[in-house]
């Protein structure tokens, strides 16, 4: 139970009035003792102020960025204008060996008065998508996922998976993010889908953000001679764009 400042001097007074020995009195007013002596060392040290609640607070926090590291990241920002708080985050922590969050970089740059427009778009979606897949193989989506190997380098993880039923056909990993790699993979994905042997009225079609590899002019015409179609997101469109960026949620590579 919280006493205000008034309550705890007034027992503090009951106390030193009482004719009875400080434990008893204690005990009758259901004070533990080592509450009543913090009590009264606040008073005595601070006067009535020294008894009002403070709100707890620690020492310090173990995992508070340091002023000299928000100041260096502020400098940072300073001069690399361009990028966006999560460019800078990675950034920074690849070049200063120092880590620091996107959203750490977004707070301090915030204080700093230096965010001058939201790093996210805000669009409504829809309750659910407009075209849906009906069954498997209508629709595949594709994406590079980057590993940066420490001692080897990046790393890109080249994947398909099916709309419909979130499967994961096929994956390829490669040092670079080729139209090559994009058709290697979709080979990888007709072969174990057994689409390059079976006879099908229309070949799955290829759901992409707009990667210089995926609008390249090889791949659109490798793509022709496999008679596939092919979809891009639009930036930030829920239901395009945003299909592929919930591909890495989906289930884990088979």
């Amino acid at each position: 139970m919280r006493y205000p400042a008034s309550e705890k001097l007034e027992i503090i007074r009951t106390v030193e009035g009482s004719h009875l020995p400080v434990k008893q009195t204690l005990d009758m007013l259901g004070i533990p003792r080592t509450t009543f002596y913090r009590w009264y060392d606040l008073y005595v040290d601070c006067g009535l102020d020294g008894l009002a609640d403070r709100s707890p607070r620690p020492g310090s926090v173990w995992n508070r960025i340091p002023d000299v590291r928000r100041d260096d990241l502020i400098e940072f920002a300073l001069e690399h204008e361009a990028l966006t708080t999560r460019e800078l985050a990675v950034k920074y922590t690849d070049e200063k060996r120092y880590f620091i969050s996107e959203s750490s970089a977004y707070r301090i740059l915030k204080a700093a008065d230096l965010i001058t427009a939201p790093d996210y778009v805000v669009i409504k979606a829809a309750d659910e998508f407009t075209d849906k897949t009906t069954a498997i193989n209508e629709m595949w989506q594709t994406d590079f996922t980057y590993f940066k190997i420490i001692g080897w380098g990046w790393y890109y993880l080249s994947t398909i998976l099916d709309d419909y039923s979130r499967y994961s056909i096929a994956w390829k990993l490669c040092t670079n993010m080729r139209a090559e790699d994009v058709t290697d993979t979709i080979e990888l994905a007709l072969t174990a889908s057994g689409c390059d042997q079976a006879v099908v009225r229309h070949k799955p079609r290829l759901l992409s953000d707009n990667g210089s590899c995926y609008i390249s002019g090889d791949l659109a015409k490798w793509l022709e001679d496999q008679k596939m179609t092919h979809v891009r997101g639009a930036p930030f469109h829920p239901q395009t764009q945003g299909k592929i960026e919930r591909r890495a949620q989906s289930t884990p590579l088979a």
